[in-house]
């Protein structure tokens, strides 16, 4: 399932896959996939993301869609 949040996110950021995922440590394709819902990203992954566009990295594990609750204004990770 697409994660539409993620990709509004980084679109608000003003930010390409690239930049985000270079800020993250991750390539660019991993991070796509993970945009794209191919893919749940690691516990580190989500810490870069999280780093990379602000938000608290436990997000992504808050259920199974792992964005669902994005509802709220982004923060900055703890």
């Amino acid at each position: 399932m697409k994660q539409q949040w993620l990709i509004d996110l980084r679109n608000e950021l003003d930010l390409t896959q690239e930049q985000v995922a270079t800020k993250a440590g991750i390539s660019r394709v991993y991070y796509n996939m993970i945009e794209s819902g191919l893919r749940s990203p690691s516990v580190k992954a989500a810490k870069g993301i999280s780093r990379a566009l602000h938000i608290k990295w436990p997000i992504f594990f808050e259920d199974q869609r792992f964005g669902s609750k994005h509802s709220q204004q982004p923060s900055i990770p703890e």
